[in-house]
């Protein structure tokens, strides 16, 4: 979070101020303390998002994966241009505000910043490289709700790919070629005594969306991705162009251990296997013999101990490192709150000394008070 007395705002693009409190806020600008602040999403496509049919052209290199984006951005521009995020919704915003007589502050005008950025689609064909802009639809931000001593902001950005993508559809013509939208919709509430909050209010079903704090550090993900879904029903009034929005399920980030791990896993050597995991099913049961462990790739996985939820876990999580570290037993149960996908591998591929480390994290953080994201591993 900034705070500067100037009007202007350097790095963010000019653009039109929301309303403010007064019409004329400009001569409060001599006077008055600007706070402003920020959420970002950042959207991708991980090579585990993709099923069926649809992999085909991804694992022929016609299409490609996205490589998982920085811890931390500083600018949203060189990543665009490397082709790095599918698009992201840069949602800034400030207030302003004077002291009262009674030593109260007041706040005195705000402003929309940011705004949308969407990528490119590259293909390959024949050893070219065909490069297809994308759609950016308009930006939507509804009028800032003002609050006593707070104001809250709310803005969807997204579009559509250039690529044709013949698919069905459950209604009149039954054949869509337009490719579906894709967006996030965020809210941003700074208030007077200069603390804010973000929120994700609702994202497309696809891609995966990583959330970026004030700090522009990743604090947060998207949970969940349903790509038949969103290729199916996400057009016209299904979106927030239309009529409806849909709900983000978000989930804390993983350690950056365990995306070292989750790299090994993936990428280190044997072929790790994939299983699906149904909503209310058990991936393990405390209690049984185990020597394997597990990195989520999508969906939410809660951790019991003796009937006790205990932890709540989201994709990126690596779990199971107890039982090949304390003598092959399941010290938790495993069970998917949502449908989820996940890598199994062996206990034997990994560092011990990586995994006693990310086993003493998960205890540390089951000490914590109440449900932690990944507070046992099983």
């Amino acid at each position: 979070m900034v705070c500067c007395p100037d009007r202007s705002v350097a790095g963010t693009p000019a653009e039109t101020p929301a309303p403010t409190l007064d019409a004329r806020h400009d001569r409060f600008y001599g006077h008055a303390m600007r706070i402003e602040s920020s959420v970002t999403s950042v959207s991708w496509i991980p090579s585990e998002a993709i099923a069926g049919l649809a992999k085909m052209p991804f694992e022929a290199g016609i299409l490609h994966y996205d490589e998982p984006p920085p811890d931390a951005i500083e600018d949203l521009e060189p990543l665009r241009v490397a082709d790095r995020f599918r698009f992201a919704n840069e949602l800034r915003a400030y207030i302003e505000v004077e002291d009262d007589d009674d030593g109260r502050r007041r706040i005195v005008g705000f402003a929309h910043l940011g705004g949308g950025h969407i990528g490119v689609t590259r293909v390959r064909v024949a050893g070219r490289e065909v490069t297809f802009a994308a759609f950016r639809l308009p930006d939507l931000r509804p009028e800032p709700e003002l609050g006593d001593g707070w104001v809250r902001f709310v803005q969807t950005t997204g579009g559509r790919t250039g690529v044709p993508a013949p698919h069905r559809v459950v209604h009149p013509p039954y054949v869509q070629y337009n490719a579906p939208v894709v967006w996030t919709t965020l809210a941003l509430t700074i208030h007077a005594d200069g603390h804010s909050e973000h929120e994700v209010v609702g994202a497309s079903p696809f891609p995966r969306s990583w959330i970026y704090d004030h700090e522009r550090k990743v604090v947060a993900k998207t949970g969940l991705l349903d790509m038949k879904q969103w290729s199916r029903h996400a057009f016209g009034r299904h979106t927030p162009w239309g009529e409806t929005d849909s709900p983000a399920l978000v989930t804390e980030v993983e350690t950056a251990l365990e995306r070292e791990l989750s790299t090994r896993i993936m990428r280190g050597g044997a072929k790790p296997a994939i299983r699906k995991v149904n909503k209310g099913k058990a991936l393990v049961e405390q209690g049984e013999p185990g020597d394997t462990v597990f990195l989520l790739l999508d969906g939410v996985i809660v951790a019991e101990v003796d009937g006790e939820l205990v932890a709540e876990l989201g994709p990126g999580a690596v779990l199971g490192e107890r039982a090949v570290l304390e003598g092959g037993v399941r010290t938790a149960t495993l069970r998917a709150s949502t449908r989820c996908k996940v890598a199994v591998a062996s206990g034997e591929q990994l560092d011990p000394a990586a995994l006693a480390e990310l086993s003493a994290g998960h205890r540390r953080e089951e000490d914590g008070a109440g449900v932690s994201p990944a507070g046992q591993s099983a």
